[in-house]
């Protein structure tokens, strides 16, 4: 069985992808939570996560004495240990485009990540319409996003047919456009509302909408609660 390794549900959008891979396809794994600390550089998250992962951040993937601590890298191996599954989509053409938009998520939105931090609980609907006002490149990021899913092949589907790992790594910005209520057009809800329907991501939320774990770095929009 796989070992997990993940911090708060609410917040942890790298945590929410290899995650969301692992329960779509049934694939065994247990989940170790690693809470973040109230305050910036207090508690022993830092300490706990070093014990497994020597670069301190989670998620990490256990497979017996194998270790991988690199979202894309956890669900690129689990495609490969499960090729039976189509993790990837079976399609040669979805299959390179999956990677691309993956990768692209990966490594690129900085402006959608650093101005609207996951919080799944939050309604920050007007902080949202605030952010959308102020920044430019804000709006570039989800211009291209919505271009991206936009170009899915069926409207009533995912990025690639099937869900596949492409559409875990977009998750985490379902769940900020909605709780930023950011303006996105009628194809982009339609697609949302497709993740949303999606069991494993029903799952996810509703663990996250129970954690009452109050992280103050992380809710830099509302008030600080002690």
């Amino acid at each position: 069985m796989y070992q997990l390794y993940i911090a708060n549900k609410n917040y942890s959008s790298w945590s929410m992808r290899p995650w969301l891979v692992l329960q779509a396809f049934h694939l065994p794994f247990q989940e170790n939570i690693i809470a973040f600390p109230v305050e910036r550089n207090t508690g022993t998250f830092k300490q706990d996560v070093l014990a497994i992962n020597p670069n301190g951040k989670v998620p990490v993937l256990l497979d017996k004495e194998l270790m991988l601590w690199d979202s894309l890298a956890i669900c690129e191996y689990l495609a490969e240990q499960h090729p039976d599954l189509a993790l990837w989509p079976q399609d040669v053409k979805q299959r390179a485009r999956a990677r691309c938009i993956a990768a692209e998520m990966h490594s690129g939105f900085s402006q959608l990540r650093n101005l609207c931090g996951m919080n799944i609980r939050a309604n920050l609907a007007e902080v949202g319409q605030r952010l959308w006002q102020d920044n430019p490149e804000l709006r570039q990021d989800v211009a291209r996003i919505e271009q991206i899913w936009a170009q899915r092949p069926h409207a009533d589907g995912f990025l690639c047919g099937a869900f596949s790992i492409a559409d875990a790594f977009y998750a985490p910005v379902v769940t900020r456009f909605m709780t930023y209520g950011l303006p996105v057009s009628e194809s982009t809800l339609q697609y949302m509302q497709t993740m949303l329907q999606h069991p494993a991501m029903q799952l996810w939320i509703a663990d996250a909408l129970k954690e009452d774990g109050w992280v103050n770095y992380l809710e830099s929009y509302q008030q600080k609660q002690h």
